[in-house]
């Protein structure tokens, strides 16, 4: 099973595992001086479109929005928006898992910090990661390829 997962906010982590080998990332969705704060969807949906992150993916896991209002609420939802839509017209599956139960699975802790989220990469990816959003992403892999894919199979 080829998953991509997406820790969707201006800075966006992800995480892929395609064939089997692992990669991720971060790419900056960040407006320019006078563009229109819609750019941010138009260009996930581009990122999304273009396959940066290898396919054939047949299951995308993105980070539940915390519905706390304001700015960060609205683009949140937006950027969802905009990936269960790239997945439904590409016939791929989706689903949200909450950030307290990827820190679970990951640490142990459900309240663990993004320092915790980062030292979990370091030791599992052997590496640190570009930011907390790329951490954040290999975690919601990981717990993808243990909950949604097969034992023994890709």
């Amino acid at each position: 099973m080829n998953i991509l997962a997406i820790d969707q906010a201006t800075k966006t982590g992800w995480a892929s595992n395609y064939d089997g080998d692992i990669h991720s990332g971060v790419v900056d969705f960040s407006t320019k001086r006078n563009e229109s704060k819609g750019m941010i969807y138009v260009n996930l949906r581009k990122w999304l479109s273009d396959g940066h992150f290898y396919i054939p993916r047949d299951l995308i896991i993105f980070e539940q929005p915390h519905n706390r209002g304001g700015a960060p609420t609205q683009i949140g939802n937006g950027l969802v928006a905009i990936i269960q839509a790239f997945a439904a017209e590409n016939g791929i599956d989706y689903t949200d898992v909450h950030s307290g139960t990827l820190k679970k699975f990951t640490t142990g802790k459900g309240n663990a910090t993004k320092a915790d989220m980062m030292a979990w990469f370091k030791d599992k990816i052997g590496r640190e990661p570009i930011s907390d959003d790329e951490s954040d992403a290999m975690a919601m892999l990981y717990y993808a390829m243990d909950k949604y894919q097969p034992k023994g199979g890709k």
